[in-house]
């Protein structure tokens, strides 16, 4: 009677479902969904489900993603800027009166030689002009042939990323995806 017992006890708690592989399958769901590009989650119903319980989880406190241990990712990232456009670079953003200068690289800039050989003629030192479309320029110092432009970062229609290691091969793909409902 003792080893029936026991037996109906092992076999009870392997057939319990058990929170770490209930948050495994639901992580599982997550990457395989957020994964998805051509259509996204979006427009993948059996992507709904899971997808919604994050969104709803992570407004509450103490919020921890879901992981996919099999899938070979983690947590994921986030990255809301996108690439500056061709012959820009990343840079910090614009001095803030009330924060100081944010180390965030928010903007775009790039050097332009306005010249040609010749001095730029009646520049004030340390100007700034606003150009119609958004463009900050920066003349830096009297009679400089250069000036910085500074253009507002684009931002990621899809900020949050996993890195997905492949199996074979060993290399490393993202994926990005949203949040949004």
């Amino acid at each position: 009677m003792r080893q029936i017992l026991t037996i109906l006890l092992v076999l009870s708690v392997f057939a319990l479902p058990h929170p770490y592989a209930q948050a495994s399958e639901w992580g599982c769901e997550v990457l395989l969904c957020a994964a998805s590009d051509n259509p996204s989650w979006h427009g993948v119903e059996s992507c709904h489900p899971p997808m919604e319980r994050l969104i709803s989880a992570m407004k509450r406190p103490g919020f921890s993603w879901p992981t996919c241990p099999e899938g070979g990712a983690g947590k994921p990232g986030y990255d809301q800027y996108a690439d500056c456009p061709a012959g820009w670079q990343p840079a910090a953003g614009d001095q803030d009166y009330d924060h100081g200068r944010s180390e965030e690289l928010s903007r775009c800039s790039r050097t332009v030689s306005v010249c040609n050989g010749r001095t730029l003629r009646g520049a004030d030192s340390d100007r700034k002009e606003l150009t119609r479309d958004g463009i900050t320029r920066e003349f830096l110092g009297r009679n400089s042939c250069e000036y910085r432009e500074y253009v507002a970062r684009p931002l990621r229609a899809q900020p949050y990323y996993f890195d997905i290691r492949s199996v074979q091969g060993g290399t490393t793909e993202r994926h990005y995806f949203d949040l949004r409902h």
